[in-house]
């Protein structure tokens, strides 16, 4: 197997994201992007999956560009980036963010839910991990103005938006984790 699209986008996310910190971990926000890439690793091959997978928070989450993403890795690298990556700004209230954010994601094609599915299964797998740790103070970490409730409703309306993917081992792991932390 040739890795030479993954080892440069790992780099390349690697300092894109140098010196962030996974928001109430302490650990290095690089290993969400990576546990990503292992999860999408599980549904294919692909490098430019894997690729798209582990620079899925680059344009959303630092200083960089969509354009840089499509100059360094391509066209399709670059629109399954753009597919994780939130259409509204930030500045828009935090339910139409989100709501837009599955919309586009229920609209993408089936490759651009794989990289998605990488991503927020990651991401739900810390939230039950410290849900069982620390309980409902969790829910504060979140700029979700319901807290629980708009999390739950966020992470509800995304297993809907990825139900192409319902066949597959990580969502189904997805759907199990979701009903873990519903009362």
């Amino acid at each position: 197997m040739n890795t030479d699209l993954f080892d440069r986008a790992a780099k390349f996310a690697i300092n894109a994201h140098r010196g962030g910190e996974r928001k109430g971990k302490g650990f290095p926000y690089i290993l969400h992007p990576m546990e990503a890439a292992v999860i999408v690793s599980a549904l294919t091959t692909d490098p430019e999956l894997l690729a798209a997978a582990i620079l899925h928070d680059t344009v959303e989450d630092t200083d960089v560009t969509i354009e840089q993403i499509r100059q360094e890795f391509g066209d399709r690298v670059a629109s399954l980036v753009h597919h994780e990556t939130s259409p509204l700004p930030h500045a828009a209230p935090w339910r139409d963010r989100k709501q837009a954010q599955a919309d586009q994601i229920a609209s993408a094609p089936r490759d651009s839910k794989i990289v998605a599915l990488g991503d927020k299964l990651s991401n739900l797998r810390a939230i039950v991990a410290d849900y069982r740790q620390i309980g409902d103070a969790l829910w504060q970490r979140f700029r979700a103005p319901n807290g629980k409730e708009d999390i739950l409703w966020y992470y509800t309306i995304l297993a809907d938006a990825l139900k192409d993917l319902a066949d597959t081992p990580p969502y189904g792991e997805y759907c199990m984790l979701l009903d873990s932390v519903k009362d």
